[in-house]
């Protein structure tokens, strides 16, 4: 991989990319908090499913981020960054169309897997 400096304006745009990356994945660890009442009425949630909700995504995210540093060191940091923010997408869709808590529980643990791929990744 060519060597890229801050300086360059490549080297901007990565450092840029990498940020805001990382920081829609450490933002959705928080903002659902705001949602959690809404998203109780919505549909229906108890009280452990609404923890669960919050708990699927940063079990996931924490248990997962190290094998992220991992994969995007043997694969390519671009690739693991680019599937990461993919994954997170799609996830992210899932959770807005989750008909119950259940579903959501799920996408939102999908959603953590695509934060880890995402947040460690960054380019030389």
């Amino acid at each position: 991989m060519p060597d890229v400096r801050l300086a360059s304006p490549q080297g901007k745009w990565i450092l840029l990319t990498t940020v805001l990356g990382s920081s829609m994945a450490m933002l959705d660890s928080t903002v659902v908090n705001v949602a959690l009442p809404r998203i109780g009425r919505d549909l229906d949630a108890s009280l452990s499913a609404l923890q669960w909700t919050v708990n699927a995504y940063m079990v996931t995210l924490a248990g997962l981020i190290l094998l992220g540093g991992a994969l995007g060191d043997r694969f390519g940091r671009r690739k693991v960054f680019v599937v990461g923010v993919v994954w997170f997408a799609v996830a992210s869709l899932l959770c807005g169309i989750a008909p119950n808590a259940g579903v959501l529980i799920a996408a939102r643990a999908l959603q953590g897997v695509g934060g880890a791929l995402l947040t460690p990744g960054h380019w030389r």
